[in-house]
């Protein structure tokens, strides 16, 4: 379908000269849900407070009719640091789904697809491939393997493989149809070094992810879709599992798209960075988030948000803070990690980050706490896959209610909102206490090399500085009821029911004079 808007857009790149020679113009979020990369928000294997487990079961989909290679990197909650990867090899039109479970002190992963894997994953979930800690032991946030059960994982393809190449025959199913699903490709001689393998060309995009956070034994389900990136690399990016790179940092080249829409205009702005880190960053960089909130008592609801910072571990490291992180003061849990394991959000001056409203319009507004008595002093984002979880009547939560997140933060409800809506205010202000708020948490463009387009005019204004406000994040709300237990209802139906609601977002970005 022809689309004016994109139209217009693409007749100003040319005009400024930004699509001319590219092979892969900028990396962007790609609402139609596909891509060459993809962020998953979240996973867990944790247990409820009863003992029931959850499982996290996942899937990723080629659309094409070409193989591709695929690095798959887990990451734990609190510093988004690595505890499996491995390389994945789709055939076209190919699906791959595993399952990340509880395995003895720690996750594991299992999958019983054919598709190749190298190195090869568990195949049973007796026999899961076990999470690692070697990436975290001795980052002084725990060593211990209880930081796996959480946390999210992002999938970016490698490349297109040649169907015709040795590797692309390798990888493609010989077809089986005496029962489902057993078509088989043989996996034989998968590439075992970082020389890129014959008949790898770059990556082309296609494909799509989904979570689903499934507790059998309390029978709810929480799914979500993978946020895809289309325009990631405009070059192969190969290496054997094991290796740093690549990653979701690696955009080439390293340009952003970032779209700002709005009632009386859709801006378009283009960012030339130095580091594709930087690019990515820009796409998920948000200054407000706004979803629902229920704790009914007459519904037993809760509810939790998830809020993943996806390449929070680029920038935040023991020895490196870098925008548009600021990371928070020495007074927290634990107190000698605050600075980079937490991003205050009143970094200087006393601010209420979340305001909430019920379905009638009043307001309240609350910190973050965790737990209550420490409601005065805490006002942070923590972890790299943070929960916050809603409290009816002043309650305290030391786990997320519904996902029984340990990276939990309570919010702890005056007493008349028991449902309604929240929103939270990501950037970071600072300034004297009785002096002007300025904002603190931003990124801000290379000088010069932002070029901004009015998609509905085509109008486009190059050579702007830009600065993107906010913090990168991704994430959902997942509600929980249950009406076990309740008059009329049969005590011998299991009630319990769930959903998840995508995160909604503000964007803030202000241009030099």
């Amino acid at each position: 379908m022809f689309n004016p808007h994109r139209s217009h857009l693409c007749i100003a790149l040319i005009a400024a000269g930004i699509l001319a020679g590219n092979s892969a113009l900028a990396v962007r979020v790609n609402p139609d849900g596909h891509g060459q990369a993809l962020i998953y928000p979240y996973y867990t294997a944790r247990s409820t407070g009863s003992g029931n487990t959850f499982v996290t079961a996942f899937s990723v989909t080629n659309i094409t009719g070409s193989p591709k290679a695929v690095r798959v990197r887990i990451l734990e909650g609190k510093a988004g640091r690595e505890v499996l990867d491995f390389n994945l090899f789709l055939a076209a039109y190919d699906v791959w789904t595993a399952g990340i479970i509880p395995a003895g002190a720690g996750a594991g992963l299992f999958s019983k697809d054919n598709s190749c894997t190298s190195p090869q994953v568990g195949t049973s979930p007796a026999l899961p491939l076990k999470f690692r800690n070697g990436a975290y032991a001795g980052d002084q946030l725990g060593d211990d393997l209880d930081r796996t059960y959480e946390g999210y994982f992002e999938m970016v393809e490698m490349g297109v493989i040649d169907a015709a190449s040795a590797l692309g025959r390798a990888v493609t199913h010989v077809p089986n149809l005496a029962a489902p699903n057993a078509s088989r490709p043989s996996c034989a001689r998968l590439p075992g070094n970082d020389e890129v393998p014959a008949g790898l060309s770059r990556p082309t995009g296609g494909l799509f992810g989904n979570a689903s956070f499934i507790n059998v034994n309390e029978g709810t389900d929480f799914s979500v879709d993978a946020l895809a990136l289309s325009q990631w690399s405009d070059k192969v990016q190969w290496s054997v599992a094991g290796k740093a790179n690549p990653n979701l940092s690696d955009a080439s080249p390293a340009v952003s798209l970032v779209l700002d829409s709005s009632d009386d205009a859709d801006l378009a702005y283009i960012t030339q960075w130095n580091r594709g880190r930087d690019a990515v960053t820009a796409l998920l960089m948000v200054d407000r988030v706004a979803n629902d909130f229920t704790v009914e008592p007459w519904i037993k609801a809760a509810t939790d948000w998830i809020l993943t910072l996806p390449t929070k571990r680029f920038h935040v490291s023991r020895s490196l803070i870098e925008p548009p992180f600021k990371g928070a003061s020495n007074d927290g849990d634990p107190a000698t990690n605050d600075s980079y394991y937490c991003e205050s959000t009143s970094y200087q001056r006393y601010v209420e980050p979340l305001d909430y409203f019920d379905r009638e319009t009043q307001t309240g507004s609350v910190h973050l706490c965790a737990p209550l008595w420490e409601c005065t002093e805490t006002r942070k984002l923590c972890g790299s896959a943070a929960a916050i979880t809603f409290s009816a009547n002043y309650g305290i939560a030391m786990a997320g209610r519904v996902l029984r997140s340990s990276a939990s933060k309570n919010i702890a409800l005056n007493g008349m909102w028991i449902n309604g809506w929240a929103g939270f205010a990501v950037t970071a202000t600072g300034g004297p206490a009785n002096g002007p708020v300025t904002p603190v948490s931003q990124l801000i463009s290379p000088p010069g090399q932002t070029t901004i387009v009015d998609t509905q005019t085509g109008i486009a204004r190059t050579g702007q500085t830009v600065t993107y406000f906010g913090l990168p994040i991704v994430g959902f709300a997942a509600q929980s009821y249950s009406t076990h237990g309740l008059s009329g209802v049969n005590p011998n139906v299991l009630s319990n029911y769930g959903g998840q609601f995508g995160h909604k977002f503000t964007r803030r970005m202000e241009v030099a004079p």
